[in-house]
């Protein structure tokens, strides 16, 4: 992991006319990016760094955060993988996504957000929208349309944190 940095990708335009089900992927998968690009070319202290006080938010943690809620919506409510465990969180520390910081292997952790993502993509593939699934714990029913509709208010909501995090880090302001 020495010398390693939050890679910079490309980020792709958010579709401006597009049936529904790729209008929804599109802002999803823009939000995705917009998370790495708030997190591009920092290191792993630079990421572990909790810039807003007394906040211990970091951009790691929203990096690892959305992982989690990645695998949860799309993988274990949908019932695709309804086994798997969370990844950072345990039934002790429910937010160790975000607390479990110090010691994170920031690559490893890019690495699985982006498998994560890759999964969740398969995992409803194909699935149409209006296809209903019942809470596993609570019994309420979600369709595929609003997964989708909350994971791009998820992710809108963490990319402002991530503009804030970002800028008292090094500066760096972006849309």
């Amino acid at each position: 992991m020495d010398g390693w940095t939050a890679p910079v990708i490309e980020r792709g335009s958010e579709p401006f006319v597009a049936p529904e089900r790729q209008m929804l992927e599109g802002w999803l998968d823009w939000h995705r990016q917009t998370l790495l690009t708030k997190c591009a070319g920092l290191t792993p202290a630079q990421l572990k760094t909790a810039s807003v006080e007394p906040s211990i938010l970091t951009l790691l943690g929203l990096v690892r955060h959305m992982a989690e809620v990645e695998r949860w919506w799309f993988r274990v409510f949908t019932g695709v993988s309804p086994d798997l465990e969370d990844i950072y969180c345990t039934p002790e520390q429910r937010d160790g996504d975000f607390e479990n910081v110090a010691d994170a292997d920031a690559e490893r952790d890019f690495a699985t957000f982006i498998a994560e993502t890759e999964e969740a993509r398969a995992a409803v593939r194909g699935v149409d929208l209006d296809h209903i699934y019942r809470h596993p714990a609570n019994g309420t029913e979600k369709n595929l349309r609003w997964i989708y509709v909350h994971m791009i208010e998820e992710y809108a909501r963490h990319n402002g944190h991530a503009d804030f995090l970002r800028e008292r880090i090094d500066g760096v302001t972006g849309d």
